[in-house]
């Protein structure tokens, strides 16, 4: 009798690192299960893509991420599941003495509370099964911080250290949990800044260049095999930058 396929739940997946992160896996042979907010139509062509190019089960369901009851309808959707992956992110540039009280909810919402939900109800799966992983993909600004974009960095900063804490709780189960905190990749949240602010940006980086989503998903890819005794690490994908 086969094993079943391998399975990963993949949020923020219609586009940027979290579609590359959808191809990688599918060409592995996992059975997925992704999320985005708003672009319903272009996941679902992709999520038939990916099944027909790969010969996998690729699931769409749109939905805020954010919102807990939305996140239950979500997961009576999945039997079991071998991989969470915590993409699902949003910015907000400007200074915090500006910024709303809904606009900073919005941001916790997406980056941090997700990230809480979808750990919920994800580690029963994992720990009926002893075994799974947790990967929350956080950014360089949650480790030092980045000016105008306090909100952000805050949220990242709290993932880190969600990560690291639930590393602790969920290592007697087997469950490993850890983050890939990203420099500047190439996706569609840095088309905010100008041809001459992102020449700046890259001019300070060690590698001369901006991050691929494919260097990322690759790295997520070698987190879901890596040994169970690595957990509990922030690993940063940022071409030398800090």
């Amino acid at each position: 009798m086969s094993l079943p396929r391998k399975s990963a739940l993949i949020t923020g997946a219609s586009r940027g690192i979290g579609k590359a992160i959808a191809q990688a896996f599918a060409e592995a042979g996992y059975d997925l299960y992704l999320t985005c907010i708003k672009s319903e139509t272009l996941l679902r062509a992709y999520c038939r893509e990916l099944s027909e190019k790969y010969e996998i089960n690729a699931f769409c369901f749109c939905g805020d991420i954010g919102d807990y009851e939305t996140v239950c309808t979500l997961f009576q959707q999945i039997p079991r599941l071998d991989v969470l992956i915590n993409n699902a992110g949003i910015s907000h540039i400007g200074l915090l003495s500006d910024m709303t009280p809904a606009e900073w909810h919005s941001i916790m919402s997406t980056n941090l509370d997700a990230c809480f939900y979808t750990c919920k109800l994800a580690i029963p799966l994992m720990v009926r099964e002893k075994s799974g992983r947790i990967i929350n993909i956080s950014s360089i600004w949650g480790n030092v911080g980045a000016s105008m974009e306090a909100a952000y960095s805050a949220s990242k900063g709290a993932v880190n250290s969600l990560t690291k804490a639930l590393a602790k709780e969920l290592a007697p189960s087997n469950i490993c949990v850890n983050a890939i905190s990203c420099g500047v990749i190439d996706t569609d949240m840095n088309r905010c800044f100008s041809e001459e602010e992102m020449q700046a940006l890259i001019d300070e980086i060690p590698a001369d260049r901006l991050g691929r989503t494919d260097e990322v998903a690759a790295l997520a890819l070698q987190l879901a095999g890596a040994p169970a005794y690595m957990t509990g690490q922030i690993l940063t994908i940022d071409g030398g930058f800090l």
